[in-house]
Order: C-alpha cells, then sequence, then structure tokens
C-alpha cells in the first residue's frame, strides 16, 4: 500500500537491542544489476564477479522486488527504473508514483477540471492558435505512456481545439530497441481519426521527432547540445524535412542500418512546399507529456527561464507551457503543470540531517540527481551535514567505456571516507543500466565487471573502519540483454537468426548484501516481499536507531 504525506518528529530513537556499527555505513546501488537465471544475456552472470560471489557466499543476503507496487508503479507488470527505485530506497516507504498518479488523473477526469489544463485550452481557443504536445512515445511507462497523450488529444479534441501537433520523441530504450513504428503507427492511427471526426477544421498532426538519446531528453546537463537540437527542430522547425514520421523512421533506418530508435537523428515533417507543419509560434501552448522528471528538466528551463544562457534560444515564443507533472519541487519547475507529483516527506536523509548525522552522495553525472535528487524525495539542494560529490561523466557512447566512471566514484568515497567525517554515505554506479541500455551485450559484462572491482577496493576500507557496506540495485537490466520468449524464457531471433537486443529495465529482482565484518548479522526471513523501501529502515538499524513510524521494517533480524 503506497504511503500517505504525513508530518511526524524527526527525531530517532535508538535501539536498546542492537549494538550499532561503529563505523561508516555505506550503500552502494549498482544500477541495473538485476538477479536472473544464468543464459547468454544475462551479462551478469556471464561477468567474472569473484566480490558479489564472495558477498553471497558470506554475507547476509536476500532478494528485492524493484519493480511495479513495490516502487509505486501501477501493477507488477511495470518495469522499476532509477527515479522510482531511488525514491523508495531514500523514502523507506512506497509512495505513488508519476505513472500511477496520471492515470487516476485522467481517470477521474481531475486533470481536466484543474486549472492548467483549462488555461491551455482557453488561450489555443481563444487565439485561434496551436496546441503542441512534446513527449516520449512508447507505452514504456517509464517517462511516459501513449496512452497519456492520446487521452491529452481526445480531451483537448472535445474541447474544441482544432489544431495540436505532436513532436514525437523515439523511445527504443525503455521498450525493444526497434519497435518505434509500432508507436508511430498507433499514433498516426489516432490523429487521423481525430481529424476525421467533430469539426472539418480539424488539423491534428506530427511535427517533429527523433530518438531521445540524440536529442531534447538530457539530464543533469551532461549534454546541452541534444537540447539544442531539439529546441530548433520543435520551437523553430528547422532540420531535414519528411513528409510524415513513418517516412523519416523508414528512411533515416535504410541510412544506418541497424540504428537503435533512440540514436535516430532528429526530423521535421514538412508539407509539400517543404515548410515545416509545426514551429511553435507566439500565442501557442506546449505541454511536455512526460512524466518523469529528470529527462524533462532542461527542456522545462528552455522554455520558462528568463535568463537562460546553455544555449542560444533565438526568438523565444510566447507560450504557455505546462509539463505533465512539476518536473522540480525545489526549483518549482514546471510553473504550471498538469497532475501533482507524489510528495515524499521524512525521507532517511531529512531523518539523519535533523539528528546530526554527517552524510555524503556520490556518483558521476549519469547518476547524480538519482542519488541526490530522487533519494531525498525530489528535492535538489543538500541538506544540513550533507555533502555532493559528482563526477562528471564522459560523452562517448557508453558501450565504449563500459567502465565509465565507476574508479573515479570509488577514489572520491574512499578519500571521503576516510577523513572521518561522514557516518553514512550512498553511491551509484550507473554502469550496469548505462551500458545495459545500449543493448550491447559483450559491452554490459565489462561494466557489471567493472563494478565488481571497485566493490573488491570498498570492502578492505569499510573492514579496517568497522563499518558496514550495504550492496544492492535500483531494478534490472544487464540481466537481460536479449528479448526473450515469454514463455520458453529463450532468446527471440532477428531475421539474420541472432538473438534479439534487449535495451529496457528487467522486472526482475535485485540483490541485497550487508558486508559487515565487524558485526554478527542474520536477514529477518520473517519479512516474506522485501522490497527496495526496506533498506531505509536497514541503514538506520546499522547506525544503531529504530525505524520511524511508517517505514517498512529493516531487513535485519534483531
Amino acid at each position: 500500500m503506497a504511503a500517505t504525506s504525513t508530518s511526524s518528529s524527526l527525531e530517532l530513537v535508538e535501539r536498546s537491542s542492537f549494538a550499532r556499527i561503529e563505523g561508516p555505513v555505506v550503500v552502494v546501488v549498482m544500477d541495473g544489476v538485476g538477479v536472473a537465471p544464468a543464459g547468454e544475456g544475462n551479462a551478469c552472470t556471464l561477468a567474472r564477479t569473484p566480490t558479489l560471489a564472495h558477498l553471497r557466499e558470506h554475507t547476509p543476503n536476500t532478494l528485492l522486488r524493484a519493480h511495479g507496487t513495490a516502487v509505486g508503479l501501477p501493477s507488477d507488470d511495470d518495469m522499476g527504473n532509477s527515479e522510482v527505485g531511488h525514491n523508495a530506497l531514500g523514502a523507506g516507504r512506497v509512495f505513488d508514483q508519476g505513472a500511477k498518479l496520471v492515470n487516476q488523473a485522467i481517470a477521474s477526469g481531475a486533470l481536466f477540471r484543474d486549472a492548467a489544463w483549462r488555461s491551455l485550452v482557453g488561450r489555443v481557443r481563444e487565439r485561434n492558435s496551436t496546441l503542441h504536445f512534446i513527449g516520449l512515445l512508447s507505452d514504456g511507462n517509464v517517462h511516459s505512456h501513449e496512452q497519456h497523450l492520446f487521452a491529452l488529444l481526445e480531451a483537448a479534441a472535445r474541447e474544441g481545439v482544432e489544431r495540436a501537433r505532436v513532436h514525437a520523441l523515439l523511445d527504443g530504450r525503455d521498450v525493444p530497441e526497434t519497435s518505434a513504428l509500432v508507436y508511430v503507427d498507433r499514433l498516426e492511427e489516432k490523429l487521423a481519426s481525430l481529424r476525421s471526426t467533430g469539426s472539418s477544421k480539424r488539423d491534428y498532426r506530427v511535427a517533429s521527432g527523433g530518438g531521445r538519446m540524440k536529442i531534447t531528453m538530457d539530464r543533469y546537463e551532461a549534454d546541452w547540445p541534444m537540447v539544442e537540437r531539439g529546441w530548433k527542430l520543435h520551437v523553430r522547425g528547422e532540420g531535414q524535412g519528411f513528409p510524415s514520421l513513418r517516412a523519416a523512421v523508414e528512411a533515416l533506418r535504410e541510412r544506418e542500418p541497424g540504428v537503435s530508435d533512440q540514436n535516430l537523428p532528429g526530423f521535421v515533417i514538412v508539407e509539400r512546399d517543404g515548410s515545416p507543419v509545426g514551429p511553435i509560434r507566439d500565442g501557442d501552448a506546449v505541454v511536455l507529456f512526460n512524466f518523469r522528471g529528470d529527462r524533462a528538466i532542461e527542456l522545462t528551463r528552455a522554455f520558462e527561464d528568463e535568463r537562460f544562457t546553455a544555449f542560444d534560444r533565438g526568438p523565444r515564443p510566447d507560450v504557455l507551457f505546462a509539463g505533465m507533472m512539476q518536473y522540480d519541487g525545489d526549483l518549482r519547475l514546471p510553473s504550471r503543470f498538469l497532475v501533482s507529483p507524489p510528495e515524499i516527506d521524512r525521507t532517511l536523509s531529512e531523518h539523519l540531517a535533523s539528528n546530526g548525522i554527517t552524510q555524503f552522495a556520490c556518483s558521476e553525472t549519469q547518476k547524480f540527481g538519482h542519488v541526490t535528487y530522487f533519494w531525498n524525495g525530489n528535492r535538489s539542494s543538500p541538506l544540513t551535514g550533507e555533502e555532493w560529490f559528482e563526477i562528471p561523466s564522459d560523452t562517448r557512447p557508453f558501450q565504449e567505456r563500459p567502465w565509465m566512471k565507476a574508479a573515479e566514484i570509488t577514489d572520491r568515497v574512499i578519500d571521503a571516507l576516510r577523513t572521518g567525517t561522514f557516518r553514512h554515505g550512498r553511491i551509484n554506479y550507473a554502469n550496469g543500466d548505462m551500458v545495459g541500455h545500449t543493448g550491447v551485450r559483450d559491452a554490459a559484462v565489462l561494466a557489471v565487471e567493472a563494478v565488481d572491482l571497485q566493490l573488491a577496493r570498498l570492502l578492505p576500507v569499510i573492514a579496517s573502519m568497522k563499518g558496514a557496506l550495504v550492496v544492492t540495485a535500483d531494478h534490472g537490466n544487464a540481466d537481460e540483454m536479449f528479448e526473450l520468449d515469454k514463455k520458453s524464457k529463450q532468446p527471440l531471433l532477428d531475421r539474420d537468426g541472432r538473438p534479439r537486443p534487449k535495451t529496457s529495465h528487467t522486472l526482475n529482482p535485485v540483490p541485497f548484501f550487508v558486508y559487515a565484518p565487524s558485526a554478527s548479522l542474520s536477514i529477518d526471513r520473517a519479512i516474506t516481499a522485501p522490497g527496495l523501501a526496506n533498506v531505509a529502515a536497514t541503514v538506520l538499524h546499522l547506525l544503531g536507531y529504530d525505524a520511524p513510524e511508517g517505514y517498512l521494517p529493516s531487513l535485519l533480524a534483531r
């Protein structure tokens, strides 16, 4: 059951029945490293991982649920992701998340009664202008869902909006890597249906698009040129032109055989005379229909920030902009949104800060916001006594550097621990997820091995300080690098008889280990369905405190 937002004391109570760990308690999130049966597509079992093997053999360990209802998603058919995983890890409870909240707001009609939606529709009707929808076109349910877009389009049509344009970002990352045409055809069918019913003036079309890793959906300011390319396509209508969305995908695939949808170049849809069908103009309204925040904040800033300097926007059109949700509550971005995000209070970090317990967070840019912003309940700034260490990521393709910045993260963490300043820390190694998303199995094997090597460096440091290392993951990814038949669990083959790469997350559980050689610990087997939200209470247990009211229990026996 999802937790509700409540206000309560942040004072921690010491556990009388447990001698706390003397040294620092550090959580390692092996992003995208799930647990699945060994097979030719399981990079986690193909990898040489002596450190993980040692932990499995010699430490208290179990498996954790990291998807579906265990992390606040609508159903157990929904794969987990880094946002909801880190929310659960840091909150100690399960909160209804973006996908579920949007589903509820659409089903109840609350979204369409809200002032934000009314203002968007009112503007375009009053000015006879265009309502634009920008977002990820798939049913991955990680950043967006096509059914949310369809519901918005249908509502716009019902309410007399005569002209709408869709700027479609192609996925191939949270769904099969070359599945774009499935979603393209469904969108085009929906638009055709809306054009053919109601007003003869109704003009609903696709205006621009491109792969999500090439345009628009950068995060953590790792690659602003991605956002600039998207801005030129969506706003200015500048880019290579095609007569339709399907024609664009087919032509770009023919030009670069084997390319994943996420890496397709950007494009615009043009009229017969070559002019773009849907640049964003003064008087228009724009909806960014992604519900997840990390890859939506930068485009939001480009539309809303009066002092924006990340790239030259050119003349910024006077538009009414709204996000599906508010992507950053601290920065209040965007100022207008259709569905309120979860209100996550009393996080682990808040409790520690309130009780004077020092802590740090460290990752490279690709996952820095997950181990900071999402872990802290969607808050943008460090708390009192908390320090954040960001290691800049490479911008090269991840399959070319599967080790990423794991070594540099470990260097920084060891230096921080040896100062004796910090009682608690949390780390994210991005390798398993970011390399897993490339669909390149052999690179993913090296990615998992790189993480294992860094764990080997951390163990002796933790042991020397009489501390504890909690090792887990936020969701699976590298554990299934090939698409599997649902019944036989054997790899599906492409036309050439090769296994079809899988680039999305999995539904598999994730590992959980507690390395604390100075203490005698055991897993509490009475907890029958442990999940990521149990980790916060476990950290407090190791630090010597009881779990706060409403937290899921510690995974350790008393």
